[in-house]
């Protein structure tokens, strides 16, 4: 079992009028080499579901396993280096750094991983070429459209050859042919072995995975094939 998380709970000003519960015991198994999207309209607690599973954040109440690992006992500093080996994320906002150029966009968290320049130029080639972006390589993410962005975001996520893809609204900014050409390596990441963990509020976009899970108020009320999930 790669992600394991029983009975997670996240709750925001906990025994006071404001309280938030935005995860309300929330279990959920993932094996390793599945494509599941989780849905949810907006504050359905799909985006702390995700913090949490993509360690960063940690739940109020609950147990979490990631690939064995109990998450809820590391410090930041081992949580930071679970996400930089284990996770790969892609935003909806691309988090690209303005300054850098799209190579040195991508080749920044194999920095952190300490590897050697010449690991880190075929890495980057990789993953550039991967995405077809490897011609704009010296272009800023202000120089390139939102799609270009978006698919250099999903270079540097490959780079570090994670087992795990985090994928949150990663369509949200995008035209629709521009989304689904995203959603394309997504699914062909996904062919090549990667577990792709997709967040999104479209039951289109969800039903392109193989399997749906659906939250409601911090609630799972749906777990599934997309025959399950979306029957009349």
């Amino acid at each position: 079992m790669l992600i394991d998380i029983q009975d997670i709970y996240k709750i925001y000003n906990e025994g006071k009028e404001s309280e938030v519960r935005a995860l309300n015991g929330v279990s959920l198994r993932v094996d390793r080499g599945e494509f599941v999207s989780i849905i949810g309209q907006s504050g359905s607690g799909k985006s702390t579901l995700m913090n949490i599973l993509g360690c960063l954040d940690i739940p109020t109440y609950g147990d979490y396993h990631l690939d064995g690992t109990d998450i809820t006992e590391l410090t930041d500093r081992q949580l930071a280096h679970i996400r930089n080996k284990q996770i790969g994320f892609v935003f909806q906002g691309y988090n690209l750094i303005p300054v850098l150029n799209a190579w040195e966009n991508v080749e920044l968290p194999l920095i952190y991983q300490g590897l050697g320049p010449l690991k880190r130029r075929d890495r980057v080639e990789e993953a550039l070429e991967r995405v077809g972006m490897l011609e704009r390589r010296d272009h800023r993410p202000g120089e390139m459209s939102g799609g270009q962005q978006q698919r250099v975001a999903i270079a540097r996520a490959i780079a570090t050859h994670p087992p795990i893809i985090m994928a949150d609204e990663p369509t949200g900014a995008l035209d629709s042919k521009t989304g689904l050409h995203v959603l394309e390596i997504l699914h062909s990441l996904h062919q090549e072995g990667s577990t792709v963990i997709l967040i999104t509020h479209d039951n289109s976009i969800a039903a392109t995975a193989e399997r749906i899970v659906r939250l409601s108020d911090g609630v799972v009320v749906a777990d599934g094939a997309r025959e399950e999930v979306f029957a009349p």
